[in-house]
């Protein structure tokens, strides 16, 4: 049974193999000729003016995370609305439902205790 992914093992070794011969040639046989310019972080062509390492306020980090719960709790449901009609009929509605309300609920606690605001 085992013997069926040998080939796969074989696949897999031979990427490991290569990404690590890239890396391994590319270092040692690359130039070597560190400028300035080269050191700066690149801002699409512009010059750029201060520090690299800005401070960013907690608020943008909790949105950010927020986004992303929101964003991937939406992902749910699509393959929902493709299956609630053939096989999940009324049990698959109420609780979909149930977790939109949930979702909603989250939001108005997030809004009330003012994650939102931007001040």
């Amino acid at each position: 049974m085992l013997f069926n992914y040998l080939p796969l093992l074989v696949f897999l070794i031979m990427v490991v193999l290569f990404g690590t011969g890239m890396t391994v040639a590319s270092t040692l046989l690359g130039p070597r000729r560190p400028t300035t310019a080269k050191g700066l972080p690149y801002e699409c062509g512009i010059v750029p003016a201060g520090t690299a390492r800005k401070r960013f306020s907690v608020s943008f980090y909790l949105t950010a995370m927020l986004f992303i719960v929101f964003d991937v709790e939406a992902i749910f449901l699509y393959p929902w609305a493709v299956l609630v009609r053939n096989t999940l009929h009324l049990f698959g509605f109420i609780e979909m439902l149930v977790f939109v309300a949930l979702l909603g609920v989250a939001l108005l606690y997030v809004w009330r205790k003012g994650a939102l605001e931007w001040d």
